[in-house]
């Protein structure tokens, strides 16, 4: 049996409703009332792991899981964009924001670059497989640049794929490792449509 890895995006949050940089904000008090009424079971697992930011904690408390907080997980850094909206800063300074959207290596906020999440969440993947000598399975509760850069490391796609891809929040992606690379078996599957027992 092939390794297994799960990623979930965290419940929304007021930053995405606004399409704004998000900052160490928490979930919205509405998603997690929902998420306390559907009950989901995950599938069998040997770890849950979270990043270390609060909304993929009370997304991870609100499901009744105990997760492991990895700073692998981390959202992409935004540095001085963390925040403000887009249209904000669209309107102060719309180069910037242009050629962020068009070139992955820039970093006009001082954060950290698309390239640089890619490579990260990468090397992520990388060490998961290095370090588990046995198949196993591990679900991750993270952000949806989190997964999109997970996505495309899997695929070898090019760094501009990232903006083609869309997460929404409280959704599953599952990748597989067949002993030789990550293969993208479903991406973007509702949490509250998942039976864990239809992917095992």
């Amino acid at each position: 049996m092939p390794a297994r890895l799960t990623l979930i995006t965290h419940a929304p949050t007021s930053a995405q409703r606004l399409s704004a940089f998000p900052a160490d904000e928490p979930v919205e008090q509405t998603a997690l009332t929902k998420l306390a009424t559907i009950n989901w079971q995950p599938p069998r697992t040997n770890q849950i792991l979270t990043a270390p930011e609060l909304r993929t904690q009370q997304t991870a408390e609100a499901l009744n899981v105990s997760a492991t907080p990895t700073n692998e997980l981390r959202d992409i850094a935004y540095g001085i964009w963390q925040g403000r909206t887009l249209n904000d800063l669209y309107a102060e300074d719309p180069s910037s924001i242009a050629q962020w959207l068009n070139d992955p290596a820039f970093t006009p906020h001082n954060g950290e670059s698309i390239i640089a999440l890619i490579t990260r969440v990468g090397d992520w993947l990388t060490q998961l497989i290095a370090e588990d000598k046995n198949p196993s399975h591990i679900i991750a509760i993270t952000h949806p640049a989190v997964v999109r850069a997970a996505i495309l490391h899997t695929l070898n796609a090019p760094p501009l794929s990232f903006w083609r891809i869309d997460i929404a929040p409280l959704t599953l992606t599952d990748l597989r490792h067949n002993g030789r690379t990550w293969t993208l078996r479903s991406t973007a599957t509702p949490l509250t449509q998942h039976n864990p027992a239809d992917s095992e």
